[in-house]
């Protein structure tokens, strides 16, 4: 990674958390609270890693993966970067692995 991505991406993610914080953007990724492989898969969306690298390092379903994607960028916490094979999801920020429940 760049020099220039790495500004590009810390600048993405301070604007992000101010529209989306975390608290938001956890329940728009994982809106149940034993969602943590929805959350590693959306940490690992990362513009670095294909969905298939996601699939096999998650050990989560392919087509299940793909609509979460696209359920991700409807929602705006998440496009994609490159074309055909190449494509690779990023994410808005980091999320932390240790979701707690909403209280209610």
């Amino acid at each position: 990674m760049t020099e220039s991505h790495q500004i590009l991406k810390a600048i993405l993610s301070t604007i992000a958390r101010q529209t989306f914080p975390p608290e938001t953007l956890l329940d728009l990724v994982a809106p149940q609270a034993n969602s943590g492989k929805q959350i590693a898969a959306y940490n690992l969306c990362d513009g670095e890693h294909t969905q298939a690298e996601i699939v096999a390092s998650v050990k989560v379903d392919k087509a299940s993966l793909s609509r979460s994607i696209s359920r991700w960028v409807e929602l705006g916490i998440m496009f994609r970067t490159g074309s055909g094979a190449e494509m690779r999801p990023m994410h808005l920020y980091l999320l932390p692995s240790n979701r707690k429940p909403k209280s209610n």
